[in-house]
């Protein structure tokens, strides 16, 4: 409970903020994408163990940006202190403030809309993950939940469209056996819940099926992640992208190839919606 409380209090004094509205990118109309869930989706990518001359083991970054991840001055970030700047990896840096961030698919992402179609406009990401987060933490109402909404609903106060949510999380359920099992009902009260409180029903989600856990119900996870079945929710598989050392999260390589996938899915949203009452 303590490391939890901890994390809250950390992570709220680098969230809770007033809109910087002086600033002129606040004024731009934005295709505004929620970037959410947990440390792969923060960004591990080119962290690894770097052990002192006292024996510390320290997480660092290796600060490689590779070409599908550079700054455009058409792609902003909402930042920690709810202003919005050109963003740049780690993007993640002053959200996830309890982990060492690297490189995560949120540039890849936006770069790749870019590539395909040059006239979307200004892209903005609202970066809201953090690592190491159980599915019950983001239930609606609790303070993770409450943040990313409250960060997303500020994103729009200069003008813009919420276009989308990415969703990569669920490492932390395969841990138990009961959290695995009831993940599937969580996940999907989760999605309807957040497309309630943004007021967009049939706001396009695309989740990620696991790559990794640290736990043994991987596989129970990853069933209920492929087999959810809501309007406009796409699912893309992280299974047999190249895994890091530490055998939980992607590699640099990994993130940039998921952004990519992820941008080719929520394409595919809008190229062919078709709704549907089916809700399994």
């Amino acid at each position: 409970m303590l490391p939890l409380l901890l994390l809250m209090l950390l992570s709220h004094s680098r969230w809770v903020a007033t809109a910087n509205v002086t600033n002129g990118c606040n004024s731009i109309a934005k295709n505004i994408f929620i970037l959410s869930g947990q440390s792969n989706m923060s960004g591990c990518g080119g962290v690894f163990n770097q052990t002192s001359s006292s024996g510390t083991v320290n997480l660092t970054w290796d600060g490689i940006v590779p070409p599908e991840c550079q700054p455009n001055p058409s792609v902003l970030q909402l930042n920690g202190g709810l202003t919005w700047v050109e963003a740049h990896e780690p993007l993640h840096k002053d959200i996830d403030v309890n982990k060492t961030c690297g490189v995560g698919p949120g540039m890849s992402f936006a770069n790749e809309l870019k590539m395909d179609d040059p006239d979307i406009g200004v892209i903005g990401l609202v970066p809201c993950a953090i690592g190491g987060t159980n599915i019950t933490q983001w239930v609606r109402g609790g303070w993770l939940y409450n943040e990313m909404i409250r960060r997303t609903k500020v994103a729009l106060q200069g003008g813009g469209t919420i276009r989308g949510m990415l969703w990569y999380q669920g490492e932390s359920d395969a841990i138990d056996l009961d959290d695995a099992k009831l993940y599937k009902g969580r996940l999907k009260k989760f999605f309807k819940d957040v497309r309630k409180d943004l007021e967009l029903p049939t706001l396009p989600i695309v989740q990620v099926a696991l790559a990794t856990a640290p736990g043994p119900y991987m596989e129970v996870i990853r069933k209920a992640q492929l087999g959810i079945n809501l309007p406009n929710v796409r699912c893309v598989d992280a299974k047999g992208l190249p895994i890091g050392p530490d055998l939980l999260h992607l590699t640099t390589p990994a993130q940039v190839q998921l952004g990519k996938i992820l941008a080719n899915a929520f394409l595919q949203t809008q190229r062919v919606f078709l709704p549907s009452s089916n809700s399994n």
